[in-house]
């Protein structure tokens, strides 16, 4: 019999159910773990059950802000391509999981879904508390192909996150946000982490126990992926066309220091994001792989740039 966390949830998100089938115990501390083992796939899964934060979004107290603050906020061009993010990585994320049928890895990508449908409904019930406009949302389709849409939302949220972690940290150090909203939207930012550890470590488990006859057409997806990434954020980063609102949303991530009125340097905001990633993702369980790609690009970028400039001798201190 599954026990329901319905009495936990908003209105609009569907009851949040876990299976006892899948009550199973964590590797102990200090084993050692082999990638694609039973124990790696158990960690992994147990990891994003055990760390789930039951925050109800129907509860959340929206801050009084002072109008200054409450048009810097909505001013920001990302509103709308963050709520349909979030609506197209639940449905991929949820779709994906209907075809997983080992009990353990169920309950945990279900919880992944979950936690989007949740990110999502949290965005809106800002968005609506502070009047902020929204574009129509688009009808959230199914994928054709389940497996490459978890994949393209994993990796996405790899990029994303990373960059998201950094702009985080400015809006907080610099007063954008106030204390009271860094602190509303703090267990989202806790979850971006939890799911891009969770993804990496899927890509690892899966890739070591998938048959053999997969791994091809495995490849060639993840390949795929990237390539649509990369080719998307160039297009971002061009702002092609001359109506570039839309590209200013997408390339927020690119080009968010600036949205937040502070001027850094790609090195400055490139160590910022490097140092956030790896806090937050230092919390969990260090047997757990880590994302590689993005933080070692950005740290081959920084070699490229150089050390910072020393301060010229005589400046006033």
């Amino acid at each position: 019999m599954a026990t329901s966390l319905a009495s936990r949830t908003h209105p609009d998100l569907e009851p949040l159910t876990i299976s006892p089938a899948s009550f199973e115990a964590p590797p102990p501390p200090g084993q050692r773990i082999r990638l694609g083992s039973p124990e790696h796939r158990s960690l992994l899964s147990r990891m994003m059950l055990d760390s789930h934060d039951a925050y109800r979004p129907a509860l959340i107290h929206w801050p009084e802000l002072d109008d200054e603050t409450r048009n810097r906020i909505v001013s920001l061009p990302i509103w709308d391509i963050a709520v349909q993010t979030e609506g197209r990585a639940s449905m991929n994320v949820k779709t994906f999981n209907e075809r997983i049928q080992d009990p353990l890895l169920h309950e945990a990508i279900g919880m992944n879904a979950y936690e989007e449908r949740r990110h999502k409904i949290v965005l809106a019930d800002m968005v609506q508390a502070y009047g902020i406009e929204l574009a129509p949302e688009p009808d959230y389709v199914r994928p054709r192909d389940p497996e490459f849409a978890f994949m393209r939302t994993g990796y996405s949220e790899c990029i994303d996150s990373f960059f998201g972690f950094g702009l985080f940290k400015l809006a907080k150090d610099t007063g954008f946000f106030p204390d009271e909203l860094i602190d509303t939207f703090e267990p989202v930012m806790r979850e971006e982490g939890r799911h891009i550890l969770f993804f990496v470590n899927w890509v690892a488990w899966w890739r070591r126990t998938m048959p053999w006859w997969r791994r091809p057409l495995f490849e060639a997806k993840v390949l795929l992926v990237w390539l649509f990434l990369i080719g998307e954020r160039i297009s971002m980063a061009k702002g092609m066309g001359a109506d570039n609102t839309k590209a200013q949303e997408n390339n927020f991530t690119l080009n968010g220091s600036k949205e937040l009125g502070v001027e850094v340097t790609f090195p400055e905001l490139a160590r910022i994001c490097l140092a956030e990633n790896d806090r937050r993702l230092g919390v969990y369980d260090p047997r757990l792989i880590r994302p590689k790609f993005v933080p070692a690009m950005m740290r081959l970028a920084l070699k490229f740039a150089g050390k910072p400039k020393p301060a010229p001798q005589g400046a006033a201190a």
